[in-house]
């Protein structure tokens, strides 16, 4: 994968890139797996904004992603490698022996052609999914579960993984990138590999018009506002933009720097061995 950049015949294109989307092989998405996605605009079932810069953005199809990979000791192979306007990573389209077609994560280096399976006893190559404890030490996976059957929900974006760190207990314990060390148990399944798109990090956007294509709306600054309309709001100048005079805070009075948000009872806890740097 690669990252395209401009002549800087513009401002704007003095620092946009794009990425090249070599492993991509069509453009157009296999239809019988699209679905409709609603957009709410970050709005409630009463209208009130919930979720503030949230609104506008390209229309766009939901692609039915298959996290389970319950379709187990049929082998597929890779049709397409395909866009996704609903995440980072690139997925791929597999025909499995069946006639059967279902889309998933794309791994870093999937091509067309690719043979993968879901199995016990699969051999360890990338795109095959299988219980972690038959996965050897080391192995980079993604698409992990956290409960047995429920389907993937570790490790989903652009150039995610996890290793395998050690087996004790009918747990295994995962190391991410972050350094955390988690116990997840030995019958949840994981993909082999790392997903694809890991340059994705280093896009530039680069204009306000591309943000608002995704759906993304301008965000105003607190020590721009009123007093009453954030806590950071008002003064001469910057009175209160930091520099020991103010804690930085959300327009609730939440401080943002520092708070610890995650509950002290929280019942994962027990499965983390190490929590992240």
């Amino acid at each position: 994968m690669g990252i395209k950049a401009y002549r800087p015949l513009t401002p704007v294109q003095r620092y946009k890139t794009t990425n090249t989307f070599e492993q991509v092989t069509v453009s157009a998405p296999y239809r019988p797996l699209l679905g409709t996605k609603k957009r709410s605009g970050g709005r409630n079932n009463l209208g009130q904004i919930c979720v503030r810069h949230i609104g506008g953005g390209a229309r766009k199809n939901y692609r039915v992603i298959d996290f389970k990979r319950n379709k187990m000791n049929i082998p597929g192979i890779v049709e397409t490698i395909e866009y996704d306007p609903n995440r980072t990573c690139f997925i791929a389209l597999i025909r499995y022996a069946d006639g059967e077609r279902r889309y998933i994560l794309a791994t870093v280096n999937m091509k067309s052609g690719t043979k993968i399976i879901s199995s016990d006893d699969c051999e360890f190559a990338e795109g095959n999914c299988t219980p972690l404890n038959n996965i050897p030490l080391g192995t980079m996976v993604h698409n992990i579960e956290y409960m047995a059957g429920k389907g993937g929900q570790i490790a989903r974006s652009a150039g995610a993984y996890a290793q395998i760190a050690a087996k004790e207990n009918n747990m295994v314990q995962l190391k991410f990138p972050s350094g955390e060390v988690r116990n997840v148990s030995e019958n949840c399944k994981g993909t082999i590999g790392q997903v694809s798109n890991p340059e994705h990090m280093n896009v530039v956007i680069g204009s306000a018009g591309r943000k608002r294509h995704m759906g993304i709306r301008p965000t105003t600054r607190g020590v721009a506002m009123n007093p009453v309309d954030h806590p950071m709001g008002g003064g001469q100048g910057k009175a209160k933009s930091g520099g020991g005079r103010h804690h930085p805070q959300s327009p609730w009075g939440q401080n943002a720097k520092g708070l610890k948000t995650r509950k002290a009872k929280n019942r994962s806890n027990q499965y983390i061995v190490r929590r992240r740097k």
